[in-house]
């Protein structure tokens, strides 16, 4: 489900279903020569994908996250993971469309990371895992 598809009023009632945030990221510089922008896109959107139609009833999709600034790309994930579980959900899973842009480095406040190597299986996994009860 898309992040504008839920209204004021029923965000409440709808939380505890949609408890996991997806957060899409490009990582582009904006040095990128066009085509390696879409390439990267593309990637993108498949992982998208991967998530969006099957988990419909429990994921969130927020914007994507487009642009590296000067800051590690970790650091300013690790943030934006934190901002939302803060404002409601209980999970954050990053959609990564190149895995190398964090040079090694984690994101301890996200529960899942999916890069462009993800597929169906990977995704099914990491999320049930994610939502298993605990002790489980």
């Amino acid at each position: 489900m898309k992040f504008s598809d839920i209204r004021e009023d029923d965000w409440l009632s709808l939380m505890p279903y949609l408890d996991t945030c997806l957060l899409p990221v490009a990582g582009l510089a904006g040095t990128e020569p066009p085509w390696l922008a879409a390439r990267r896109l593309e990637k993108l959107r498949d992982l998208l994908d991967l998530v969006e139609k099957p988990y419909r009833g429990r994921v969130v999709t927020y914007p994507a996250f487009q642009y590296v600034t000067s800051a590690p790309l970790a650091d300013e994930l690790e943030r934006l993971c934190r901002n939302v579980k803060q404002a409601g959900f209980r999970h954050a899973v990053i959609a990564l469309a190149d895995g190398a842009l964090l040079g090694g480095r984690a994101v301890p406040s996200c529960d899942l990371l999916l890069t462009e190597e993800a597929d169906a299986d990977v995704v099914r996994r990491g999320l049930t895992a994610l939502w298993a009860p605990q002790g489980a």
